[in-house]
């Protein structure tokens, strides 16, 4: 009975201090909200205008599906139609001079290639994003893999 007490009053004492350091913490966290709260209703911001230069993005990683440099609001990509298609099929990229759409898209799940695009490959915005320039909502410290190579080689005294 004794030891069954003894380990109830550590419980409580662990909650008391686990309830005194998340209020702490809380304290110092603000939300993307900044100091309204949670009943509050505020106005969403207003959505950015999506980067429309064409210009290549580089890719921060192997594979990593690209980006798409131009906007593609009110494409149609439906089981019926997909406007991507347009520039992007390996029949009209000589007339749009859009890349042609990898051929990872024509391969089916067990890796043999097909005539067309693979059913699972049909949808390109399940993998491929517009881009808009705006400020970050949370600090990103990613570095790509060549950044992390170069640093490491640096550490060690090697010259890139």
């Amino acid at each position: 009975m004794r030891q069954d007490q003894r380990r109830f009053a550590i419980a409580i004492a662990v909650a008391g201090t686990l309830i005194t350091l998340s209020t702490a913490l809380a304290a110092d966290l603000t939300s993307l909200r900044g100091a309204v709260g949670i009943e509050e209703e505020i106005a969403a911001p207003s959505i950015a205008d999506e980067i429309n230069d064409d210009q290549r993005q580089a890719r921060n990683y192997p594979e990593q599906p690209p980006i798409i440099p131009h906007q593609i609001r009110n494409y149609p990509i439906t089981l019926n139609a997909n406007k991507c298609l347009t520039c992007h099929s390996r029949q009209f990229t000589s007339q749009s001079q859009a890349p042609m759409i990898s051929i990872t898209h024509f391969m089916d799940r067990d890796g043999q290639f097909l005539a067309s695009i693979t059913p699972r490959r049909y949808f390109c915005t399940q993998c491929h994003v517009t881009q808009s320039d705006v400020d970050p909502l949370v600090e990103n410290t990613f570095k790509d893999i060549d950044t992390l190579i170069d640093e490491q080689r640096a550490g060690a005294g090697e010259t890139p």
